[in-house]
């Protein structure tokens, strides 16, 4: 909508505050994952006092770092922009669209912490229904808010607040619903919150791999190929992000049962759990990369009308990007893996191999041999690696050894 309503111009200021997002998503995953999978252990071993011990610290913790979001968002929005690669042709872009981004941060981080604790409380067709109803009225109000009422980049994203403030509403129903187990007790301790945040840092981590890969690369393309280039790597980013979805919809859907398995002891169920979700993240990713190397320009037009300028640049990245997808599924489902098995140190490996050391090291080298196509050829490589490295650490296991 942002393509075709405001123009490449959009495409690129959206992509220098995607990070923005993947903060407040992968914040919510923090205190979301960490304590839901924790919630799940104490479940498997009939320990329900646990459980909402963990739920009400997450939630704690979730309520005051959503706040400050909110507060330095605002008073430092000019220089975090700046810092993020925001020039003067993006400015008054970044402005409109960001400010309300970053109003609507504690949505963003709810939504994705309730997403994790109802579908560990055996509810998650309800949460699929608040994702689905969210991101579906989100479509429709870009396109009334930017074509008939021709409100711009703030359209799109108060239509982006609304939608995911529905999702938000919908996941609280389950608060009230006879099937609830999700209770607030008294106390918050230091303990229990420390073992949230080590269980679920892997998943910050996880989803805050868009926002740092988003980021170096581009601080990274401008230098190279100017601002041409930030436009096409936002086509490819926000593609990444569709992929990156799907893959998390995979991994987060196996995570409750992994967890209340592993608290249960049941290793062959684990086992045979795993083996169902790498097949479905196989077929994803190719499916993501056929795509990409079959219709790159097709591809493109989804986002905007192209110029032959951004043609020429976008179809040999986009086939080359695109090719990182077949593998990425399986290292967001190894993550989540280690995570529900209570090996949070190995999923902290996984993360930081793929979301910081080798793109951190790959998108400055690479390119000074390849030029731009060295940064297109930086995911590939990184998730190849990555996956290389998780089927070392899953021989190595001691747990559930396969």
């Amino acid at each position: 909508m942002i393509g075709r309503g405001v123009g490449a111009i959009g495409i690129a200021a959206l992509n220098i505050l995607l990070p923005l997002f993947s903060l407040f998503f992968a914040t919510g995953m923090l205190f979301g994952a960490g304590g839901g999978i924790l919630l799940s252990v104490c479940k498997g071993k009939k320990d329900e006092s646990g459980a909402n011990q963990y739920y009400t610290v997450a939630f704690i913790m979730a309520a005051g770092i959503s706040v400050i979001y909110v507060v330095l968002g605002h008073a430092f929005f000019l220089p975090v922009t700046g810092f993020l690669g925001r020039n003067e042709n993006m400015t008054p872009y970044v402005t409109e669209y960001g400010r309300i981004l970053i109003t609507g941060a504690p949505a963003f981080l709810f939504a994705s912490f309730y997403q994790v604790f109802v579908r560990n409380d055996k509810a998650p067709r309800l949460a699929m229904t608040a994702v689905v109803c969210g991101g579906v009225l989100n479509i429709i109000l870009d396109y009334i808010l930017m074509f008939p009422l021709n409100m711009g980049m703030a359209g799109a994203a108060a239509a982006t607040v609304i939608g995911t403030c529905v999702t938000l509403l919908i996941l609280l129903t389950h608060l009230i619903s006879k099937g609830n187990t999700l209770k607030f007790v008294s106390g918050f301790h230091l303990s229990q919150a420390v073992a949230v945040v080590k269980n679920g840092f892997s998943s910050f981590l996880l989803d805050m791999c868009n926002g740092i890969v988003t980021f170096l690369f581009n601080r990274q393309i401008l230098s190279v190929a100017g601002e041409l280039g930030v436009v096409v790597y936002g086509i490819i980013s926000n593609s990444a992000y569709i992929a990156s979805s799907v893959n998390n919809g995979i991994s987060q859907a196996v995570q409750p049962i992994l967890a209340t398995n592993y608290g249960a002891g049941k290793k062959d169920r684990l086992k045979e759990v795993r083996h169902l979700a790498e097949r479905t993240a196989c077929l994803s990713g190719v499916l993501f990369a056929v795509t990409g190397l079959l219709f790159p320009a097709l591809v493109t037009e989804a986002f905007v009308r192209p110029e032959k300028e951004i043609l020429a640049m976008s179809v040999p990245a986009i086939r080359i990007y695109f090719l990182s997808f077949a593998a990425m599924g399986l290292n967001v489902l190894y993550t989540t893996w280690f995570q529900s098995v209570m090996e949070p140190g190995n999923a902290l490996k996984i993360c930081l191999l793929r979301g910081i050391i080798l793109n951190s090291i790959l998108v400055f080298i690479l390119p000074i041999f390849m030029g731009v196509t060295g940064i297109w050829t930086v995911m590939p490589v990184t998730e190849i690696l990555t996956l290389v490295a998780c089927r070392i650490l899953l021989k190595k296991q001691s747990f559930c050894r396969t």
